[in-house]
């Protein structure tokens, strides 16, 4: 359960003031040697403060508020439901740089069936905090596994890691899959299934 609960900070820690946050990214300027001072730089550190807002709010948000409301009126529908092609940008908590690729999620029915904004919304909400995406995927399949009690619950994630590109090894356009799968979709069949309508176009 912890995987899915709010991201908080330890209750022994202050969180940071706006204007401590903004000190640290102008010491950030001062240690790269650039000088804060110049025009260009005047804004920045209250617009990164602005941003990481934007880009971490994440850590705001509870998944099992977004997936509390179902609906039991399915007509006996019991087949895949996928949403493919989500895209996200999320951000390596290795290294802070960015994520950058699409998920695709499924789930079986069991009584219930989700609305499918709220597949976009699990996945918003865990890309934007600091991630690695071996957590983020098996976090999304946990949240939904938990809110709906569906047959089986599978995700892929296809992104490409900045850290890899920007930095160390330096390569660019190297794609990381990763894939977590429950219940019904443990079994091969069901996981094919799903690989062929993710790949179909």
């Amino acid at each position: 359960m912890d995987a899915i609960a709010p991201a908080t900070a330890n209750p022994a820690d202050e969180r940071p003031s706006r204007e401590e946050a903004e000190a640290a990214v102008l010491t950030l300027l001062k240690w790269i040697g650039d000088d804060p001072a110049r025009e260009g730089l005047r804004e920045t550190p209250s617009r990164v403060v602005k941003a990481y807002e934007e880009m971490f709010g994440g850590y705001e948000s509870d998944p099992a508020d977004i997936l509390g409301r179902t609906f039991e009126e399915v007509a006996g529908y019991d087949d895949i439901v996928l949403v493919r092609d989500i895209d996200f940008h999320s951000h390596c908590e290795h290294h802070m740089v960015p994520i950058i690729g699409k998920a695709h999620v499924a789930y079986l029915p069991h009584d219930r069936v989700l609305g499918l904004s709220k597949i976009v919304r699990v996945v918003d909400i865990f890309a934007r905090r600091l991630q690695t995406q071996e957590t983020m995927t098996a976090q999304i399949a946990t949240a939904i596994d938990d809110a709906l009690a569906p047959r089986g619950v599978a995700v892929m994630l296809e992104a490409e890691h900045m850290c890899m590109a920007m930095r160390g090894v330096r390569k660019n356009g190297s794609t990381t899959i990763t894939t977590r799968f429950t219940g019904s979709f443990e079994d091969q069949a069901w996981q094919s299934r799903f690989t062929d309508l993710v790949r179909q176009r």
